[in-house]
This record gives structure tokens, C-alpha cells and sequence, in this order.
């Protein structure tokens, strides 16, 4: 099998694959069985759909929203349930260029995402939709202060002589904030509630497209499932409800690039719920009741992720957290080129040449498959006479023509798969740095240079693509064919004019590999068609 039909197949494999994933950003099918509690002396949260009326918001309470500023977060927090209704990341711009902070938590017409947190159960507080604590707060606006590691912002309210203060714990540096509830209880009787959080957003589509299938929508993990996909028609199919016996996972609403989630804090026989009302869809954590004696007081607590998806942190604040980071099924390779890229850059500082330098490293360590490649290639080219006359010597006998020809490769020492290896090794490499590039939030809006301003979004005048789709045609040039059917070698001929096409919609950083990739394939060649020559392997 020579390069012109390697070409073939990398087309066909990627084709293949860039069907497959956008078949399933579209497709994601809701899982078959939804998890129950499991046996054992943890007590199941109760329904959260049964304590809470899922009306759209209509206090009456006078509202009003105050501002908390930390290095790499602003947000906003309204003082009626003491909700997160804005959430602006300091550190990552809106475009390109713009001084503008990517705002991942909104409250505004048409585009609802926000993170809402409280107390229900007999004495909670978060009674309804329409009845929601007012909060006193000493001041409209915090700001993490110089040389402070932790800023805390209490929020307080009484009723029924019970004492609440909602605390929103900022760290610098972070994108994990603590929000815990501290009730005091003076009402004279015991009192019980529980918490909840929950992130409400519209509903919309997956989005993506077929060279970039991004996902938005829900996540979640339990004990039983590290991490899993449940999209916003997984959630209009059925409502999720899963136990957590040892309060180990999490939930998360999830899009290109960032992630927002609730933790409980290992809080045994939290349940993971996801209900619908109207255009809006909730998926969060209710966490146990717990019983307060008169004069006692008890702490609520749970963590809000809202931010990028860096996997180091992530994994940090809560176990397989940092799976959000979706390299899909060729993880186990994508999560270590990630690594490497990572550290090459760390000496490189630049990702583009980060991304040279991994395709000179990949493609160095594959050199002694793609030397066999041709090797093999050359000797089957050296054989076609033998196998030419052995045809019209056994005419259409096909049993005989196959014994005869292995017995022809075993006597020559010729593997007629050879030509193959590399490219079957060489397509999971491709699509495994395919996802790390797509999902590394660390490439968006990371220039290269010149015209490459932000490697995750695609070449703005489409030189990488053609480059790489002209060294593709250089590289059909320089290797010899045997195929002599004119349909096959138009196809051969047309082969990069299609990846050209395919190219100019994908990432400048993975083109950048792709091309680079050629390159080195060229510098290959030529140096192993000159060994050969040598040994009076290589004729074209």
C-alpha cells in the first residue's frame, strides 16, 4: 500500500471522525437508568421538586445587587437570595483584543445563567420562587484588599427567632468560592432545613459546528459515575436525580472553555437533581435536613466553581472535577500531549512554538515506523512485476493468487500492511491533539505571530490552510504509485484540495501541527528515498 492510498485513508478516517463527534454533540443520549440511593444508614435529600414551588421569581422584596471584586473575579450578587446573577472574569477577555471581561453568569433578557443557593425544609428560608429572604448587607461593594489572601462578604437575616448569615468566601487567585449558611437557633423549638444550590440557565443547543463540536449544557459526577454528560434535552426527558451516600461529587452547567459547578462538602446522602420550568433549566445539589436543638447553631457549606477550566485547579477544589476538560474517548493520550504541550510552552513560552516543537518530537518518535513505512513501500513496488505475472500466469483462481502471493511476501520478507502502521498510529494522535487543542483554554486568544493572533480560533486569511494543503500536494509528488485506475488517481489529486477545505475551519494551532507535520514528513522522505537509493530500493 503506497502514500497515495494513506492519504485516502487519513481522509476517510477524518471524515469519519468529524461526522462521529458532531453526531455526538447532537445526539447525546440521556443515561438509560437514573442512579438511586444505595443501601446503607445514609438518609436520601429529600425531593427537591417537592419543596420548592418552580414558579419564575416574583418577589415582592426590594431588590438590590452588590458588587464583590477579587483579582480574577467581579461579581454580582443580588440581596434577595443572595444569589450570583453576574459573574466577570478579570483575567479573560470578552474578544479578542477587548478590555472587556468574559462574563460567564448573566441575568439579562433572553440569557439567563446564574447560580442560586438556599435554605428549604420546615424553618428554611427559600420557602418559594415568590418567597425569598432580603438580606441586610453593611455595604453595596467588596473588594479583595492588597496583600489579602481572603475576603468574606456576610449577608444576614431573622425571622421567627432563627438567625441566618449567608457568607460568600472569596481567596485570591481562585475561582472557588465557599458560600456557607450559619443558623442560630433562638426561636424556643427545634428547627430543620437543608440546603440547596442549583445553577438556572436557558435552555439552547449544544452548539458547535462540524470542524468544532463544542457542548454546552449539564455535567455531573456521583460516586458511581466520575463524570457525565446530561445535555438539556436529557434534562426535558427526565428529571436527574441521584444520591450521593458519601456526598463525594458535584454538578455543572458547562460550555466551551468554562465551566460553573456546585460541591457539597462531603455532605453524606446529598442528592444530584435537574428539573425544567419553562425555558429554563436547573441542575445542583440538595444536601440533607438537619435538626438545630433551641440555642444551638449549625453550618451549611458548599463550593461554587465559576471560571475557566484549568485542570489543575479544578481537580484541586473537588475530585474529577477537572474532567469538564472533555478530551472525549482518546483521553488516556490527549491528557498527556496537554502535559507535554504544557510544559514545552512553560520553557518556550509561546504556544505556537510549543505546538512545533511537539509535532517535532511526535513525528521524531514515530521515525522508525515511517522509515519501515517506505521501506516497505519500496519493496512492494519492487515485487509488483512478480505479482503482475503471477496474476496473468493464475487468471482468476483468487484462493491460489493470495496462497501464492504470502508465500511471495514471506520468501521476500515483505509485511503488506507496512505502509499502513504508521498512519493507524498516526490518526489517534492527530485526533487526541485535535481535543487538547480544543479544549485548552490556555490557546484562546494566544497569539503565534504575525497574523496569528489567537491560535484556538481559525486562520483569519486562511494561509495556514492553504500551506499546509500545498506541502500535502508536495508530499503526493515526491512518492511514487502503482495506482493506475484514473478514478483513483483523480481522487488522489483532489485529496488536498479537500483537506485544504476541511483545514480552513479549524483551529490555526492544529493546522499549525498538521502543517508542521508535513513538513517534517517532507525532510523524511527525502532523506529515507536517499538511503534507499542507495540500496537500489527506491525507483520512481
Amino acid at each position: 500500500m503506497d502514500s497515495q492510498r494513506n492519504i485516502l485513508l487519513i481522509a476517510l478516517a477524518l471524515v469519519s471522525f468529524l461526522l462521529f463527534q458532531q453526531w455526538q454533540v447532537a445526539k447525546n443520549p440521556a443515561p438509560q437508568v437514573v442512579e438511586q440511593a444505595q443501601s446503607g444508614n445514609t438518609v436520601p435529600a429529600p425531593s427537591f421538586a417537592d419543596e420548592f414551588d418552580p414558579a419564575p421569581p416574583q418577589t415582592n422584596a426590594v431588590a438590590k445587587t452588590i458588587t464583590v471584586t477579587s483579582d480574577v473575579l467581579t461579581l454580582s450578587i443580588d440581596t434577595v437570595g443572595g444569589d450570583v446573577v453576574s459573574a466577570k472574569l478579570n483575567k479573560y477577555a470578552e474578544e479578542l483584543d477587548s478590555e472587556t471581561p468574559f462574563q460567564l453568569l448573566k441575568n439579562e433578557q433572553g440569557h439567563q445563567f446564574i447560580a442560586q443557593s438556599g435554605l428549604i425544609g420546615p424553618q428554611g428560608i427559600d420557602l418559594s420562587s415568590t418567597t425569598r429572604p432580603n438580606y441586610h448587607v453593611d455595604a453595596d461593594s467588596f473588594a479583595l484588599a492588597d496583600g489579602q489572601d481572603e475576603l468574606r462578604v456576610p449577608m444576614t437575616y431573622s425571622a421567627n427567632g432563627i438567625e441566618y448569615t449567608k457568607t460568600f468566601i472569596i481567596k485570591r487567585d481562585s475561582y472557588a468560592i465557599d458560600v456557607e449558611f450559619n443558623v442560630v437557633n433562638h426561636s424556643g423549638n427545634n428547627a430543620t432545613m437543608g440546603m440547596y444550590a442549583h445553577l438556572r440557565q436557558n435552555l439552547q443547543d449544544s452548539g458547535g459546528s462540524l470542524a468544532m463540536p463544542t457542548y454546552r449544557g449539564g455535567a455531573y459526577s456521583s460516586e458511581d459515575t466520575r463524570y457525565k454528560k446530561y445535555s438539556f434535552d436529557d434534562m426535558q426527558d427526565r428529571n436527574l436525580s441521584i444520591n450521593l451516600p458519601n456526598g463525594t461529587g458535584w454538578a455543572a452547567m458547562i460550555q466551551h472553555y468554562f465551566a460553573t459547578a456546585w460541591i457539597p462538602r462531603n455532605e453524606a446522602g446529598t442528592n444530584i437533581y435537574s428539573r425544567i420550568i419553562g425555558n429554563l433549566g436547573d441542575i445542583g445539589i440538595r444536601m440533607p435536613n438537619k435538626t438545630l436543638a433551641d440555642g444551638t447553631q449549625e453550618t451549611f457549606k458548599s463550593t461554587l466553581w465559576v471560571g475557566p477550566k484549568l485542570q489543575d485547579e479544578m481537580a484541586a477544589v473537588a475530585p474529577s472535577l477537572d474532567l469538564v476538560v472533555d478530551y472525549g474517548w482518546l483521553w488516556f493520550i490527549a491528557k498527556p500531549l496537554h502535559s507535554l504541550l504544557s510544559f514545552i510552552q512553560g520553557i518556550v513560552v509561546n504556544w505556537g512554538l510549543a505546538i512545533m516543537c511537539l509535532t517535532f518530537i511526535v513525528r521524531g518518535a514515530m521515525y522508525p515506523l515511517t522509515k519501515a513505512q517506505y521501506t516497505s513501500m519500496a519493496k512492494m513496488r519492487m515485487l509488483q512485476p512478480k505479482l503482475q505475472a503471477m496474476r496473468e500466469r493464475i487468471g482468476d483462481d483468487r484462493q491460489r493468487m493470495s496462497q501464492e502471493m504470502m508465500e511471495l511476501y514471506k520468501k521476500e520478507k515483505v509485511n503488506p500492511l507496512g505502509g499502513c502502521l504508521p498512519i493507524f498510529l498516526q490518526m489517534p494522535i492527530f485526533i487526541s491533539l485535535y481535543w487538547a487543542l480544543m479544549e485548552s483554554v490556555e490557546l484562546r486568544h494566544s497569539p503565534f505571530f504575525g497574523w496569528i493572533h489567537d491560535l484556538s480560533a481559525q486562520d483569519p486569511y486562511y494561509i495556514l490552510p492553504i500551506l499546509m494543503g500545498a506541502s500535502m500536494f508536495m508530499i503526493q509528488k515526491m512518492s511514487p504509485t502503482t495506482v493506475t485506475d484514473p478514478m483513483q488517481q483523480k481522487i488522489m489529486t483532489f485529496m488536498p484540495v479537500m483537506f485544504t477545505f476541511f483545514f480552513l475551519f479549524f483551529p490555526s494551532g492544529l493546522v499549525l501541527y498538521w502543517l508542521v507535520s508535513n513538513i517534517v514528513t517532507l525532510i523524511q522522505q527525502t532523506l529515507i528515498y536517499k538511503a534507499l537509493e542507495k540500496k537500489g530500493l527506491h525507483s520512481k
